[in-house]
C-alpha cells in the first residue's frame, strides 16, 4: 500500500495561502515560502499600527484641545485638570469635538473649569505629609 500523502489537503492550503496574498508584488504573491512570510510581517505590522492609530489620534485630540483653551484664554493641563474636578466625564474625543461643533458648548466647560479651579485652590507640594521619624527601639 503506498504511504498517504496530504494531497487536496496541500492543494487547498497552498490555495488559501496564495489567495491571502492577493494583491502583493512578485515573488510575495507567487511563491508559498514567500506567501508565507509576507502574511506573518503584514499581521506584524496590521497589530503595530492598529496602536499606533490609537495614538496618533489622541494627539490630534491633545492638539485640537490645546488650541481651543488657548483662544479661551486657558492652558490645555489646566482645563484637563479642572475638568477633573469639576466631575466632568468627557474624554480627550468628545471635548474635541465640542470644541469643533459647538464652540458656545465649549465655552461653557472652560468657564466651568475657571469658576473650579478658582474655588478649590491645589494643595501647594511643599505641604506633603512628612514620613515620621523613626523610633528607638529598646
Amino acid at each position: 500500500m503506498p504511504r498517504a500523502r496530504k494531497g487536496a489537503a496541500r492543494t487547498q492550503g497552498r490555495r488559501r495561502l496564495l489567495r491571502a496574498v492577493r494583491g502583493y508584488r512578485g515573488t510575495h504573491r507567487k511563491h508559498k515560502a514567500q506567501a508565507k512570510i509576507a502574511i506573518l510581517r503584514a499581521g506584524q505590522f496590521a497589530y503595530r499600527d492598529r496602536r499606533v492609530r490609537r495614538r496618533d489620534f489622541r494627539r490630534l485630540w491633545i492638539t485640537r484641545l490645546s488650541a481651543a483653551c488657548r483662544m479661551r484664554g486657558t492652558r490645555y493641563s489646566r482645563f484637563i485638570d479642572g475638568l477633573q474636578r469639576a466631575g466632568v466625564l468627557l474624554n480627550r474625543k468628545m471635548l474635541s469635538q465640542l470644541a469643533i461643533e459647538d464652540p458656545s458648548v465649549f465655552d461653557k466647560l472652560v468657564g466651568l473649569v475657571k469658576a473650579s479651579s478658582s474655588s478649590t485652590p491645589r494643595a501647594a507640594s511643599s505641604q506633603a505629609p512628612q514620613p515620621k521619624p523613626a523610633q528607638s527601639v529598646k
